[in-house]
C-alpha cells in the first residue's frame, strides 16, 4: 500500500472517536492505534495495524504483521483491507482469533470502528486482568468471533434488503397502475377538473 494512502487511512481513523493512533511506523507495520480515554490518550493494550490493499491478502502478510506484533511486544494485531473481498475466505470466516500468541483481528477500513467497539470491554478485561487475559479465557475469544461473523451476516442482509426496498420503490414510482403512479394518476385528474 503506498505512503499516501495509509495517510489517508491514519487520518480516517484519527477521526473516529475514542481512537487513538500514532505516527507512521519506519518499520514493524504501519501504525499503534489504541483506543483512547477521554483525553484522548492511548489506553492498553495497543495494536500494530498493518494497511493492506491488493488482490488478495496472503498467508505471509499475516506471518509478517503476527511477527511485526511480537518485535513490538504487543498482544493485539490488526490487518486493514479497503474491501472485504480482499480477505481470503479464511479470514473473513475467522475474523478474531490467535496466531502464535498473538490475537489479530482481519477487518476493512469500513468494519475497523465497529469492531473496536465489539472488542473494547475485551480490552478493558485486558487492562485489568493482564495482556493473558484472552489466553486464560479462550471461551470468549472464540465468542467475539462469532459475534463479528454475525453482525457481518446482519450487515449484509441489511445491505439487500435495502437494495431491494430500492428497486420496489424505483418500480412503483415507473409503472402508473402501481401503487405510486395511481396517487399521482388521481391527482392530476382531480386537478385537470378543478377539483381539491
Amino acid at each position: 500500500m503506498g505512503k499516501k494512502e495509509e495517510m489517508d487511512f491514519a487520518e480516517e481513523a484519527r477521526s473516529w472517536p475514542g481512537v487513538w493512533v500514532g505516527e507512521k511506523l519506519s518499520r514493524n507495520g504501519d501504525f499503534l492505534m489504541a483506543l483512547a480515554d477521554a483525553a484522548g490518550s492511548a489506553l492498553e493494550p495497543s495494536m500494530v495495524v498493518d494497511n493492506k490493499d491488493k488482490a488478495t491478502v496472503a498467508q505471509t502478510d499475516i506471518r509478517k504483521l503476527v511477527r511485526d506484533a511480537k518485535e513490538r511486544q504487543l498482544a493485539v494485531a490488526v490487518l486493514v483491507t479497503r474491501d472485504k473481498s480482499q480477505l481470503r475466505h479464511v479470514d473473513r470466516q475467522r475474523r478474531w482469533g490467535q496466531e502464535d500468541g498473538v490475537w489479530l483481528l482481519r477487518s476493512t477500513r469500513a468494519w475497523l470502528p465497529r469492531d473496536l467497539e465489539v472488542l473494547r470491554p475485551v480490552f478493558e478485561r485486558m487492562r485489568a486482568e493482564g495482556p493473558d487475559f484472552l489466553q486464560r479465557n479462550a471461551a470468549l475469544g472464540d465468542e467475539v468471533r462469532r459475534t463479528l461473523a454475525d453482525i457481518d451476516g446482519i450487515e449484509g442482509q441489511l445491505r439487500k434488503a435495502s437494495t431491494a426496498i430500492g428497486k420496489a420503490q424505483a418500480s412503483g414510482r415507473n409503472v402508473p397502475g402501481q401503487a405510486g403512479g395511481a396517487v399521482r394518476q388521481r391527482r392530476r385528474s382531480r386537478d385537470d377538473a378543478g377539483e381539491p
